[in-house]
């Protein structure tokens, strides 16, 4: 999938403080990065780095103690509350560690929920989301409770609740840290379908396994982005 020069994604100078106190903890230290379309990132680093604080506001999740991040040209910051709501549950597709599905749905209701939420029709999201389970391999699983599916299921159902409303980011937190290789391994082959239709995927990852699948490795350290040469070995 070839790549856009120019970033759908920037953080510019993007910093983070925590007050304890009379204490600062600073996550994230006037980090820079571009992001391009059709980009398959992987953060890594070590626990405690920032790599979740970046994700959350990337995603506007959480807002930053300074600098900027910009998408498509338009900064964050500058969005009104309905177009930062519209951002989150439209433009960006978010995957935790933790599923937060509701148990007490379906899978089809947990992928319909978020597109009803942005707009679409019951009839026209239901077919979306039969669409997405097929497309993550439980199309056989819809009508099940979330309770009652394992683990891994679970995890592809956040996946294609992620997908709902067609983002043109996916921001991935540890989403196959708790499954097994198999499983994981399924998972991600859906990510690199959506990489070959033009999706952008920012992921945070341990798995070594998955290293050579990804376009790009973005080591954090200290809350900075840390530079080939000065990577601790």
């Amino acid at each position: 999938m070839s790549q856009s020069t120019d970033p759908l994604l920037r953080a510019e100078k993007l910093t983070k403080v925590y007050r304890s106190g009379d204490e600062e903890i600073v996550v994230l230290d006037e980090l820079d990065l571009d992001v391009c379309k059709g980009e398959l990132v992987a953060l890594v680093g070590e626990s405690g780095t920032g790599k979740t604080t970046l994700l959350h506001l990337l995603a506007a999740l959480d807002t930053p103690t300074g600098g900027a991040v910009y998408f498509m040209g338009q900064r964050l910051s500058e969005f009104g509350h309905e177009e930062r709501a519209a951002y989150r549950n439209l433009r960006v597709g978010f995957m935790w560690q933790m599923h937060y599905l509701l148990p007490e749905f379906s899978a089809l209701e947990n992928v319909v929920i978020p597109q009803l939420i942005g707009g679409d029709g019951f009839s026209q999201a239901s077919e979306r989301a039969r669409e997405l389970l097929g497309e993550v391999g439980l199309a056989n699983a819809a009508a099940r409770r979330v309770g009652e599916l394992s683990g891994g299921e679970q995890q592809r159902v956040a996946l294609a609740r992620a997908l709902a409303n067609q983002p043109a980011l996916l921001l991935a937190d540890e989403p196959t840290g708790s499954l097994d290789s198999l499983t994981a391994g399924h998972v991600f082959q859906v990510f690199e379908r959506l990489l070959e239709r033009g999706k952008t995927i920012i992921m945070v990852t341990h798995d070594n396994s998955l290293a050579p699948r990804f376009t790009r490795h973005i080591v954090i350290q200290d809350g900075e982005i840390i530079p080939e040469k000065r990577r601790r070995a």
